[in-house]
């Protein structure tokens, strides 16, 4: 819905309105009840957004980068695993770092 502009010609009151396109012009000054004309406004900027609309053309270069920081944080967090809390956890397997086999697994031969 547009904001239009008016103003009073008996007291020269200026004020802006919120009205829908099929509302009626206002008549009546809000301050001396006197006659109002609507001004020609000069309209807002349009941004258009959704896809296939470059809706970040009009940002700054803070923005841009705060956007980027979270893109970053999201795409981090959905390449962890997600936990399903009814299950517990697999147990893990202890790895051996001292180069002995005889704690790996019994089907498994060590070759001498």
């Amino acid at each position: 819905m547009p904001t239009y502009d008016y103003k009073c010609r008996k007291c020269g009151y200026s004020f802006e309105k919120f009205q829908s396109i099929k509302a009626r012009k206002l008549t009546k000054c809000p301050r001396c009840g006197g006659k109002v004309k609507r001004l020609i406004g000069t309209g807002a900027g349009i941004i258009f957004k959704g896809s296939g609309f470059y809706e970040t053309d009009y940002r700054s270069e803070n923005y841009k980068k705060g956007e980027k920081k979270e893109k970053e944080s999201i795409t981090s967090t959905e390449s962890k695993p997600a936990q399903n809390s009814s299950k517990s956890p697999a147990p893990t397997k202890k790895s051996s770092t001292s180069g002995d086999r005889s704690s790996s697994s019994p089907l498994k031969k060590d070759r001498d």
